[in-house]
């Protein structure tokens, strides 16, 4: 599977997720004509991104967001109560479409080697696809309140636990060498996380997320294979 295809058989665009967020916040949205709820919803969540990557999320005003979007403060707080619940909502929804769409492709009837390209692969693409959303919760866990933010570092160990119950099973059925899976899976979530955070460098660079997964594949799948991440006994003086 190439980006193109995963584009098209995931669809993953803005209003898409925006429908998501509307059908799980509905309660709290005092607008109830879906379609205007929608539009704006893509209106307030691309200036927030746009916004808090420029300066970051705290000192963006709710007049700067105002200007942004073309909307009053009194409409943007028919969508949420307080610039914190906005940021809630942000995290949250990045998160349960990690964790729902990397749950949908790790299935345990592929095998090891399969179910780790399909994850490597998956994650490098859902963050180029969502590449403001993965850079901003990234880079705002830290604003949280501490239950978003131990539920933010839950979130962000979600690829970490997959890749490293791949590789213990890998290791369990003989497919991968006997190396520490933990650490082996902390190597990988690294290098995944620098496409989406260190973006520029790669385009500079005319690297596409398809030549990186490549990368990021074949070296993982040699240094588990290889054993040459076994540590070295040093030599008796």
């Amino acid at each position: 599977m190439n980006y193109a295809a995963f584009q098209k058989q995931m669809n993953i665009t803005r209003k898409s997720i925006c429908r998501e967020i509307y059908s799980r916040n509905r309660e709290s949205i005092r607008i109830k004509k879906e379609e205007t709820v929608i539009r704006n919803l893509e209106k307030i969540f691309s200036a927030a991104l746009k916004i808090s990557n420029q300066k970051g999320f705290q000192a963006m005003s709710m007049r700067d967001l105002s200007r942004e979007t073309g909307l009053s403060t009194g409409a943007l707080y028919a969508y949420f109560s307080s610039k914190e619940d906005l940021l809630n909502m942000m995290q949250h929804q990045q998160r349960t479409i990690v964790r729902r769409i990397l749950e949908e492709c790790a299935t345990p009837e592929a095998g090891v080697a399969q179910r780790l390209r399909g994850v490597i692969r998956t994650h490098l693409y859902l963050s180029e696809a969502m590449q403001p959303w993965f850079y901003f919760s990234y880079m705002e866990a830290k604003n949280l309140s501490k239950a978003q933010r131990d539920m933010a570092v839950a979130g962000s160990r979600i690829i970490e636990n997959v890749i490293s119950n791949i590789i213990r099973d890998g290791q369990e059925s003989g497919c991968f060498g006997k190396h520490d899976h933990l650490m082996s899976a902390s190597l990988i979530k690294a290098m995944l996380q620098d496409w989406y955070l260190n973006r520029r460098k790669y385009a500079r660079r005319s690297v596409s997320v398809d030549k990186y997964a490549d990368f990021v594949l074949a070296f993982a799948m040699k240094f588990l294979d290889s054993g040459e991440n076994q540590p070295q006994q040093a030599d008796a003086v």
